[in-house]
């Protein structure tokens, strides 16, 4: 699984001209699934995304985590992010994996992540037409791999 995080001011996701995912203060968590990935990988991200120390303390000091604020997500599916580029100029996305692998891992991901963090956590909707909405805070952006865990 690859993700691309961003600590957000706020965030949301409109479909069809409806805001149907909105979050203040947290993280936008983009989630991409390739088909080697498994329920262990959405544990380590979930731990990860919970945990991850990119809040603020009381001295200005990236210190706290999603639950130290209490803070929201807001979860996007992404196939995109497992494009690959070398050859040419038009991306493929042979390396995402097919929605019947996809939809359940991530519906685990965004129901795992639920059950980590104190506040409810939005999405939008898998394989939708979506325009994603964000005011990146610092900014701080961050990807992860599960596949290259660095």
């Amino acid at each position: 699984m690859r993700i691309v995080v961003q600590r957000v001011s706020k965030a949301a996701v409109h479909i069809a001209g409806k805001t149907v995912g909105e979050i203040g203060k947290g993280l936008l968590i983009l989630v991409g699934i390739e088909a080697e990935d498994d329920r262990s990988d959405a544990d380590w991200l979930v731990n990860k995304m919970a945990n991850l120390r990119v809040f603020d303390d009381e001295d200005g000091v990236m210190n706290l985590s999603l639950c130290d604020v209490g803070a929201e997500a807001l979860v996007i599916s992404q196939f995109t992010l497992h494009a690959k580029y070398k050859k040419g100029n038009r991306p493929s996305y042979t390396r995402a994996a097919h929605p019947d692998l996809a939809i359940p891992l991530y519906e685990y991901f965004v129901e795992a992540l639920n059950s980590a963090i104190p506040t409810d956590v939005q999405t939008g909707e898998f394989g939708a037409d979506m325009q994603v909405e964000l005011v990146n805070d610092g900014p701080v952006t961050i990807v992860m791999d599960t596949k290259n865990k660095e």
